[in-house]
């Protein structure tokens, strides 16, 4: 059994990298999204465990402290971190993991973890992304400021990553996304023990 792939999913709010995510797990076989824990209340809807791992500031901190993150960030006043026993447990399960994670956490994963497949949410433009953040309705016009300019930087660092997708169209980018997946599930490295396993007459399926 081989072991999971980590597929690190990053871009600027409005871009699309949540739905992109969702979609792929509710598509894809073997596939399972992190979750992520935050020091921040829960919102309407949210369920802990489900949406993220609601803890306290002061939990936060202990997480911080033990290095139980791959990587964490502090953004609008709060932090959100990907702990690494669930992403570790899992792949170890032979269970891909989709983490949606910002440039910087990113970056800090592909340090830890080299075989980390990185992609990344482009908008097909920045008119398109800001109608995009105005038409959330979520946030007040000056915070719709402050995404979009650090959308502009994030944009920035989409040189770094493995694969660039524009998200002009959901359904689009969704199948372009899980092209990439199904394709690096077969690359060679991932699956040297195949070649002998069929030539010890073993059945590959699937």
């Amino acid at each position: 059994m081989r072991k999971g792939i980590v597929f690190v999913i990053s871009g600027p709010s409005g871009a699309g990298k949540g739905t992109v995510a969702k979609g792929l797990v509710d598509t894809l076989d073997n596939i399972s999204f992190s979750i992520s824990a935050t020091n921040r209340a829960p919102r309407v809807g949210e369920v802990e465990g489900k949406s993220y791992y609601f803890v306290s500031d002061e939990r936060f901190g202990e997480m911080i402290a033990n290095g139980e993150f791959l990587e964490y960030v502090d953004k609008y006043k709060n932090k959100y971190g990907t702990p690494k026993s669930s992403v570790c447990d899992l792949i170890d399960r032979g269970v891909d993991v989709i983490l949606d994670v910002e440039t910087i956490g990113a970056a800090n994963i592909k340090k830890v973890m080299p075989d980390a497949v990185s992609i990344f949410i482009l908008p097909p433009s920045l008119a398109i992304l800001k109608q995009r953040l105005i038409n959330r309705g979520t946030e007040s016009s000056d915070l719709v400021e402050i995404r979009f300019s650090q959308a502009c930087d994030e944009i920035g660092c989409a040189r770094d990553y493995d694969y660039i997708v524009v998200n002009d169209d959901r359904d689009k980018c969704l199948k372009s996304v899980a092209s990439i997946i199904e394709a690096e599930r077969q690359k060679g490295f991932r699956n040297e023990e195949l070649p002998d396993l069929v030539l010890k007459g073993k059945v590959i399926s699937d």
